[in-house]
């Protein structure tokens, strides 16, 4: 590998930004935020969603009436959009 061509692999740590849910893993991600984890000072980013807060992961998915919609459609437009 050629030296001074690839961004820094480091330990940071991410913060989802709805319910507050840490973690810490390594990534080439840049931020000036930091945090103090363990008495250690690392970088940290801040996410909008993640597994601790998306709907399909937590359970409050809601289930979308496909099937009233594609009636809706045949009743208002029919069987025009086959050939």
């Amino acid at each position: 590998m050629r030296s001074g061509i690839h961004p820094e692999y480091r330990t940071v740590v991410f913060r989802d930004a709805s319910t507050g849910t840490t973690w810490r893993t390594r990534s080439t991600v840049t931020t000036r935020a930091t945090v103090e984890v363990d008495g250690e000072v690392l970088p940290l980013v801040v996410v909008d969603t993640s597994a601790a807060s998306h709907p399909f992961w937590t359970g409050t998915q809601r289930v979308l009436d496909t099937a009233g919609r594609v009636e809706r459609f045949r009743q208002r437009y029919g069987d025009r959009g086959r050939g």
